[in-house]
């Protein structure tokens, strides 16, 4: 499945409007720990259709990373229609990221 890139061009299209569960990545390019939860989420995503996996660089669109109130990164939100339903910060392994995703069904 295609990983989308968010932006503020395209937030409340991909995130908000979305009719499948958002899991939305916030992450920065010099994040060492953001980098290998990309990995695993790269692989959750080609496992998992029935989630739009997003990813938002907080250095890009630091708006929306203040909008959700993101301190440390990586933080994974999982939205459901256009509202917060859950999130985790720090690295996971895909295992744990189906176990949260699961956990908030």
């Amino acid at each position: 499945m295609e990983i989308v890139k968010i932006n503020l061009n395209n937030y409340s299209d991909e995130v908000l409007k979305s009719e499948k569960p958002v899991l939305l990545d916030f992450y920065a390019d010099w994040c060492g720990p953001c980098r290998m939860l990309s990995g695993e989420i790269e692989d959750f995503a080609e496992e998992n259709e029935e989630y739009k996996i997003c990813k938002l660089n907080v250095d890009e669109a630091s708006e929306l990373a203040q909008l959700y109130g993101v301190l440390s990164i990586p933080t994974v939100v999982l939205m459901k229609d256009g509202k917060e339903v859950d999130r985790f910060v720090g690295g996971r392994e895909k295992a744990d990221i189906e176990d949260f995703v699961n956990a908030n069904k």
